[in-house]
């Protein structure tokens, strides 16, 4: 059974249909791409995966469970992490501050400290800069902290919204490179990224989405090489 199992979702903003019965699935242990151009819907179906956005129709599954109904707060502690686009992190705490606040649905203070270890691994930058203002890192270091807060809920399966946008390359490819190694410690990414190129390089799998619709799908390994993703999205 697949870890994550999205049927027919539909999805409204009033009277426009945004998602037009979407369904697609994620395994446990995958990173899956979700590409297309801007408007086409990709981070609509996280936010609605996540709870933050309400669903017309249709089914998410997640390890069983249908989020449907589920508030967005305890799909956190069900083992789900959002990475928002545009980072949307807390600029006048410090990098600690906000990291720890990634754990507010967790008790046991010793796990919570290993986790913060475990990030601090990942972003030796985030350790050095723990006491700094979190609004005056480079944009760059500020994705790594919404990465990183991520991880201090100890998600089972982590969704990512555009993580390399406005990042110099230098930055994309460091964050590329974190992103495979999370997959590598056994958390299951879902991620939506309009770097084509980049984010095939590392997925497993990929659904290239148009106007609220799947109109594409296979293995990343393939859709690097198809001619209409070339194309339309790699500028080739």
């Amino acid at each position: 059974m697949a870890m994550l199992q999205v049927e027919n979702l539909q999805v409204y903003y009033g009277v426009i249909q945004a998602i037009k019965g979407i369904s697609f699935h994620v395994d446990q242990g995958e990173v899956v791409a979700l590409i297309g151009a801007n408007g086409a819907g990709k981070t609509t179906i996280l936010h609605t995966v996540t709870g933050l956005v309400p669903a017309k129709a249709g089914s998410i599954m997640f390890e069983g469970t249908d989020l449907i109904k589920t508030p967005s707060h305890k799909i956190v502690s069900m083992g789900m992490a959002h990475v928002p686009e545009g980072r949307r992190i807390f600029q006048e705490l410090s990098v600690y501050e906000n990291l720890q606040l990634g754990a507010f649905t967790r008790r046991d203070k010793a796990e919570i400290a290993a986790s913060l270890e475990m990030v601090y691994d990942h972003f030796p930058r985030l350790k050095e800069r723990k006491n700094q203002i979190a609004g005056t890192l480079s944009g760059g270091e500020q994705q790594m902290m919404a990465m990183g807060r991520a991880l201090m809920s100890k998600p089972r399966i982590i969704l990512m919204d555009e993580p390399s946008m406005g990042l110099s390359p230098l930055f994309v490819s460091e964050i590329f490179e974190i992103i495979k190694e999370i997959s590598r410690e056994g958390v299951t990414v879902l991620i939506v990224e309009q770097n084509a190129k980049k984010v095939l390089s590392i997925a497993d799998r990929a659904y290239v989405l148009e106007t609220g619709k799947i109109v594409l799908e296979g293995n990343a390994a393939d859709l690097i090489n198809d001619d209409s993703v070339k194309k339309a999205y790699l500028g080739e």
